[in-house]
């Protein structure tokens, strides 16, 4: 029994010694910018004797239900952008896809550009009018003073209908015939659909009628054409020297205006065979015989 008094004395005072809690945690401190989970224990009160004062050590209550615990930030070199996609909305129903061809006329219609159509009518068309189908010529100059045309065309056909030949003439003269065919010719033959038009003469330097010393006939100057006859769809043509009738009568009357001067059968004498149209202005309006 002796022998066991001195262990069983030291044993006490290491049991009293370990039971005296410490001064400061022994858990290590939190990471930092780490979240520390709240403790769901109770917050017991420890009471030690330090250096002869009382040290309360307290720790943190439960964070109360429902409140979020924010994220540690991130520094900004560090931090990484949102790079998740979402999926796209559907296509609302009865809205098809355009088809390549309309893509194609729409990418034309921004940058100025005309469609195929537009394109093929304007090629072999001059005077900027796909209706006007010829030729740009260079300009006709000459040693005869006041002959030559500086903008000349070779026009083949003017809206849908074909000359015989070739005339040579400038734009205005060009654009002047088409307002006849459309709205003086045609009114004029009504049902009678003309299919060509019998070109008598054009571009030609010479003096008005041939005339010896006589002044430069428009033709000279490129604002002439003469028109001998019409040729029908059925077949059957009317010609200015033969067939000088009512309806030719009216289509010639209804060029007056639209040119400047109207010649045919009974004028001068020397118009008996065609009608002379030209785009010459006179102070006094236009001359018609």
């Amino acid at each position: 029994m002796r022998a066991f008094g001195p262990a069983l004395l030291c044993a006490l005072v290491a049991s009293a010694a370990l039971a005296e809690p410490p001064a400061r945690s022994i858990l290590p401190l939190p990471r930092p910018g780490a979240v520390v989970a709240p403790d769901p224990t109770p917050a017991p009160v420890a009471e030690t004797a330090e250096q002869g004062a009382l040290v309360r050590v307290i720790r943190p209550l439960p964070r109360p239900v429902g409140i979020e615990v924010p994220l540690p930030q991130l520094a900004d070199e560090v931090a990484l952008p949102l790079t998740a996609s979402l999926p796209p909305p559907p296509r609302p129903q009865g809205l098809g896809l355009a088809a390549p061809d309309q893509l194609a006329s729409d990418d034309q219609t921004k940058t100025g550009k005309g469609s195929k159509k537009d394109r093929s009518s304007k090629k072999g068309s001059v005077c900027g009018d796909p209706d006007i189908r010829g030729e740009v010529l260079a300009p006709i100059t000459s040693r005869t003073r006041g002959c030559g045309v500086d903008e000349p065309v070779r026009v083949t056909a003017i809206s849908g209908i074909p000359f015989s030949q070739p005339a040579t003439f400038d734009c205005n003269t060009a654009e002047a015939l088409k307002t006849w065919i459309n709205k003086g010719m045609r009114p004029a033959f009504g049902n009678r659909e003309v299919v060509q038009l019998h070109i008598f003469g054009s571009y030609m330097c010479r003096t008005r009628n041939n005339v010896r010393g006589a002044k430069i006939s428009e033709h000279g100057r490129g604002k002439a054409v003469d028109i001998a006859g019409f040729v029908f769809s059925d077949g059957k043509e009317w010609t200015v020297e033969h067939d000088y009738n009512k309806t030719i009568r009216k289509a010639q009357k209804a060029a007056c205006g639209i040119f400047g001067t109207t010649l045919g059968p009974g004028s001068d004498g020397y118009h008996e065979d065609h009608l002379h149209f030209d785009t010459a202005s006179y102070r006094n309006g236009s001359y018609c015989r």
